[in-house]
């Protein structure tokens, strides 16, 4: 999408007028009659009203002032999205849009929302041009948006739309290896480090996590590391973003057993994405942050030499496992790029994850369930940006009760807790492999959708990469080198 400033020289044909609290500002070109029936659209609560000239056609888009700022800016993109459903079904290729709001911050949410929206995976549809969206570029008028603004909301964009690709892209075009690939040839072209370990590397550091859930397939799992570190970076300790990267899951010889539980689990890889994406973002934004992203990778199959339950496996800190479900092997992969971390010294680690059915069942596709230790006031600050973003986070304890479910008779722990409280105790079992600040998302509910919300789009949804954007950016804003 295209995003520019309006031609004063050009008459659009198409233009959209956003207006503050329902009200039928006088700016607007209307003659008597529109004025009238547009009036009358807003007394009724539309908060959508077209005026179709036949030759042009006008949109105008409100909402009431009665829901705080956050809210608002919710609204807005969702408005967004329907502009976006609206353009795609008129056939526009370009809109002009002329805000008549104080906030600037509701505009690009509104920008951002078009965008968003308008976003479609057609990669293997054969009648792809048919079923593209015609709408190529939004015109700002006057001098709403600051060229560094549209920079931002291009990039962003840019992002969600790589990572809900590689979310919606099947594993038979995508296994752990070609991930790896397709991740180091987009992190070298914005001048992050990339690297990525193979099989015989992944043993040599003794990832037994890793490795067990790799054991029941052929294609060999890899391990990522991609680092953007600025010279003018303001954090002395890294950020180290941890993705969950289990491109296919079938649930291994725990195989999973309810209609659509493994349809669509080439979204398991959805936290991996994200992070990848993340770190994108600060690259291109030329961010002065130390950002590590991890992403262990491989599919869950029951194959080949598949682990059993039962099975005992020992992960890179040493620490000894007993496998009671298969099922449960994000947390063993995670467990090893968790121990990974702490080479870095991390000032913070944040790990995404599609964990746990639990997390999905209690939150639905909602909110972000998270877990954190001791990490100052970053968990605030994150809390803060799912707020202003609506990818929200929902609290969930780590009481020392819970590690009495992960007990194991014969070995350290094991990789479930029982019937209840499932996300908890997989956030217990990660917690066992940090001893740094830490916090924990369990994104299954949100990550991956069956029918349109809104901006959010059927399929990968790029839950946590605008999440992680404005916790970014709240740390360069709100912090210096003595905090960090």
């Amino acid at each position: 999408m295209i995003l520019k400033r309006s031609n004063p020289d050009e008459i659009h044909q198409n233009r959209c007028f956003l207006i503050k609290d329902d009200v039928a500002d006088s700016r607007i070109p209307l003659n008597e009659e529109e004025h009238s029936y547009l009036i009358d659209k807003l007394e009724k609560e539309q908060r959508l009203v077209e005026i179709n000239r036949y030759s042009s056609k006008l949109l105008i888009v409100g909402i009431p002032a009665t829901v705080d700022e956050n809210a608002r800016l919710e609204a807005w993109r969702r408005h967004g999205n329907e502009v976006a459903q609206w353009a795609k079904k008129e056939k526009l290729q370009s809109i002009e849009v002329t805000s008549m709001l104080e906030s600037t911050e509701q505009l690009i949410a509104f920008a951002e929302g078009v965008i968003l929206g308008s976003y479609q995976f057609l990669k293997y549809q054969s009648k792809a041009e048919k079923l593209r969206s015609t709408l190529q570029e939004i015109c700002f008028n006057d001098d709403q948006l600051s060229e560094k603004q549209m920079e931002y909301l291009t990039v962003l964009s840019e992002a969600v739309y790589a990572a809900r690709d590689m979310v919606n892209e099947p594993v038979i075009s995508l296994n752990a290896e070609k991930f790896g690939a397709l991740l180091h040839q987009m992190s070298a072209e914005v001048g992050i480090k990339a690297e990525v370990l193979g099989k015989e590397q992944i043993e040599a550091l003794g990832m037994g996590g890793l490795l067990a859930v790799n054991k029941g397939s052929i294609d060999p799992p890899a391990f990522v590391i991609l680092e953007w570190k600025p010279e003018n970076a303001v954090n002395h300790q890294p950020i180290v973003l941890v993705g969950k990267g289990v491109v296919f899951d079938t649930g291994g010889l725990s195989l999973k057993p309810t209609a659509k539980s493994m349809d669509y689990m080439k979204s398991d890889m959805a936290g991996a994405a994200a992070v990848a994406a993340a770190i994108q973002i600060a690259a291109k934004n030329r961010l002065p942050l130390h950002i590590v992203a991890l992403i262990p990778a491989t599919d869950n199959r029951p194959g080949g030499n598949a682990i059993t339950p039962g099975d005992v496996i020992t992960i890179s800190n040493g620490a000894t496992v007993e496998v009671l479900n298969t099922d449960a092997e994000g947390r063993l992969i995670l467990a090893d790029a968790l121990c990974y971390a702490k080479k870095y010294d991390p000032m913070l680690v944040i790990d995404l994850a599609t964990l746990t059915g639990s997390a999905a069942m209690t939150l639905g596709i909602h909110g972000i369930a998270a877990m954190h230790n001791e990490c100052g006031n970053l968990y605030e600050l994150l809390k803060s940006a799912g707020e202003r973003v609506n990818e929200r986070l929902v609290e969930l304890p780590l009481w020392e009760e819970y590690d009495e479910m992960i007990k194991s008779n014969i070995a350290d722990m094991k990789n479930i807790g029982g019937g209840e409280a499932g996300a908890i105790t997989a956030g217990k079992f990660l917690q066992r492999f940090v001893d740094y600040p830490w916090i924990h998302l369990d994104i299954a509910g949100p990550s991956f959708l069956h029918a349109a919300d809104h901006y959010r789009t059927i399929g990968g949804t790029a839950t946590g990469v605008r999440l992680l954007s404005d916790f970014f950016n709240s740390l360069v804003l709100q912090t210096n080198s003595e905090t960090l």
